[in-house]
């Protein structure tokens, strides 16, 4: 295993693909003939890695997430890189729910942030709507990712889709907005907001048509149903809640 993971980190180092992916492989094929827990950590960071680099960020977010308590893994990346990496990953993959759920109350990973600011203020920004705050530390970001030898092919696309994702977050609460207000909170002009959004509605970014009269932009009935899914994903993981407090009061009762 050890050797098959060098030749990844080989693959890594060279950005080759078919390299990366080939032994990558073999090793799921070592770890399902049986390997020690160590060995199936660092094969899952590794995972991430690859995941990262050919844009899946929601596999390097799983992978990611599943090892910040465990990292082992210093000789493909150090653990405050490893962390960036995570939450670059998470942020980008992870409904709202989830995010908070998996990152924003990932005690492990608050601790290992605190020596981050950075990257701490790029979560908690976008989280908590602050979004004059977001584009700040995107534009930081942007450049972090445009010279990483990992990201930088994706630097453009994920900006993109980091920009569309906030203004997704804020045009949630509305049926329609002014570009004047939503200026406002990205602060930065009218202009500059009316012509992103254009863009991202041409391609298909976001739900939401412009009304060029009244400088307003309306949401569409795409809106509706991500509204319509995030309350059935609540719902549902309230009746979950429930079902648990049911049982904890029966096991309860039951030894009384």
């Amino acid at each position: 295993m050890d050797n098959v993971l060098s030749c990844i980190r080989i693959g890594f180092f060279f950005s080759n693909h078919e390299l990366v992916r080939h032994h990558l492989a073999r090793a799921e094929e070592l770890a399902e003939m049986g390997v020690d827990y160590e060995k199936r950590n660092r094969l899952q960071i590794y995972r991430g890695l690859y995941g990262l680099m050919v844009r899946d960020f929601s596999s390097a977010s799983t992978n990611f997430l599943a090892t910040v308590a465990t990292f082992a893994c210093n000789e493909l990346l150090d653990y405050p890189t490893f962390i960036t990496y995570t939450v670059i990953a998470a942020i980008y993959a992870l409904p709202r729910l989830d995010l908070k759920r998996q990152v924003v109350d990932n005690s492990t990973l608050l601790q290992a942030l605190h020596g981050l600011p950075g990257t701490r203020q790029f979560l908690f920004s976008l989280y908590d709507c602050d979004y004059a705050k977001f584009f700040q530390t995107l534009a930081n970001v942007e450049r972090q990712v445009k010279e990483n030898y990992i990201l930088h092919p994706h630097y453009r696309c994920y900006v993109r889709d980091m920009k569309a994702k906030a203004y997704l977050q804020f045009l949630f609460s509305f049926q329609s907005v002014s570009f004047d207000y939503m200026a406002q909170q990205f602060d930065v002009t009218p202009e500059f907001i009316e012509t992103e959004i254009s863009q991202l509605i041409e391609m298909g970014k976001l739900f939401a048509k412009i009304d060029k009269v009244h400088r307003l932009v309306v949401l569409t009935r795409g809106i509706e149903q991500q509204r319509s899914d995030t309350y059935k994903q609540v719902v549902k993981q309230g009746d979950a809640l429930l079902g648990k407090i049911g049982d904890l009061t029966k096991f309860l009762d039951s030894r009384r």
